[in-house]
């Protein structure tokens, strides 16, 4: 088994990092306490190819791979986790879908401008009454000879205030529960579509997340991804590399907090000797050291699969579930380290723990992933 990066490879992750540190980190600080959305930096995120890392060169993509998508992820979130969930919805859930699964002309027309950064891309699933049990959809589409009549409500959608594009999960066929589910590129500034206001959120603030209500939306029938039906099937397999997004996002965090800590510990004093010196400090550093390492080949191991073409569902699970775990805990840990300084806001470790709790939530909760991983295992 190789471990090793390719040359590729270790250029985007420098790459990225590189913009995080130049661009990203003397405003996120800022950003996260104003709630503001980073247009500059999505902009350039869309020059560097960021936007549209594993979409064909044809359509304006990097054409990369999977394992390249998750280092640039990982780096990117490690300086604003705001910026990296942005980048990973418009990558793993709308840019995705439609390259799999949408046509030649949907090409053309939606992904070629979301992966170069010129439009913004938003994923639409859940529901006030369909969270975790995304069967539920009240959502509607009924046909009108060559268009869709749309109503609904969708909640908790990321990149939803900005986004031009979204794809929504909306039931044409009530009575066939999840095999009557259909999925549509919605646009914006279609009559009746409108995004609501932006929710005020604990953490990953600088992203918009909204509520979007659509109240007799005409869709083309030629903006449906595949048949009908085929909606359900569509996010689940859309979400299993969402997931491996938000795995690369949690590592950024937990990288984060590990080296706030001993950054921390090797610059402050107590009893007359520095932080570090401590065995109490040692082994917290060291518990975190070795997590930050296994979250990370678990999300590695995720984005290897996907890019061999084998199924990936339990890998993505895993790693999200593990990831999420592992950016908590880190942040925990280095809040425990900072002492009261990692309480207030002059350190940024008070918002890596702001930001890592929704990894543990969105794109499946951890008891979501518990289940998925189940079952793979004994189906």
């Amino acid at each position: 088994m190789n471990f090793e990066l390719n040359e590729t490879q270790r250029m985007i992750r420098e790459t990225a990092r590189q913009f995080a540190r130049d661009e990203l980190a003397s405003h996120a600080e800022s950003r996260d306490e104003k709630e503001e959305f980073p247009y500059e930096a999505v902009k350039k995120l869309g020059d560097l190819g960021f936007m549209g890392v594993m979409v064909p060169e044809q359509y304006s993509g990097a054409g990369l791979d999977t394992v390249s998508y998750s280092l640039a992820v990982e780096e990117i979130s490690r300086v604003d986790a705001s910026c990296g969930v942005i980048m990973s919805v418009n990558n793993s859930l709308v840019c995705y879908g439609i390259n799999e699964f949408g046509t030649e002309k949907q090409k053309q027309t939606f992904l070629t401008p979301l992966a170069s950064g010129k439009k913004l891309g938003a994923f639409a699933l859940s529901e006030p009454e369909a969270g975790s049990d995304a069967t539920n959809q009240r959502t509607m589409a009924v046909r009108d000879g060559d268009c869709y009549i749309l109503n609904g409500i969708k909640n908790w959608i990321t990149n939803g205030f900005n986004a031009d594009y979204v794809l929504v999960m909306a039931a044409t066929d009530p009575t066939k529960g999840s095999r009557g589910i259909s999925a549509f590129v919605v646009e914006k500034g279609m009559p009746g579509f409108t995004a609501g206001k932006k929710e005020r959120k604990l953490g990953i603030r600088s992203s918009d997340t909204v509520s979007i209500a659509f109240q007799d939306v005409r869709v083309p029938a030629a903006n449906r991804i595949g048949e009908e039906g085929f909606g359900f099937k569509f996010a689940m397999m859309t979400l299993d590399g969402g997931r491996i997004g938000i795995a690369s996002q949690a590592v950024g965090i937990a990288q984060a907090s590990l080296d706030a800590a001993v950054k921390y510990s090797k610059e402050r004093k107590a009893f007359d000797q520095p932080l570090s010196n401590l065995q109490a400090i040692q082994f917290k550093i060291a518990d975190m050291a070795t997590e930050v390492d296994a979250a990370r080949l678990l999300t590695l191991q995720a984005a290897a699969t996907k890019d061999s073409g084998e199924r990936f569902t339990k890998q993505a699970a895993m790693a999200k579930l593990f990831a999420s775990k592992v950016a908590v805990q880190c942040a925990l840990e280095a809040i425990q380290i900072h002492g009261g300084y990692g309480y207030i806001r002059e350190y940024n470790v008070e918002r890596y723990l702001r930001d890592a709790k929704i990894t543990e939530i969105y794109e499946g909760t951890s008891e979501i992933q518990r289940i998925v991983i189940a079952r793979s295992l004994l189906q």
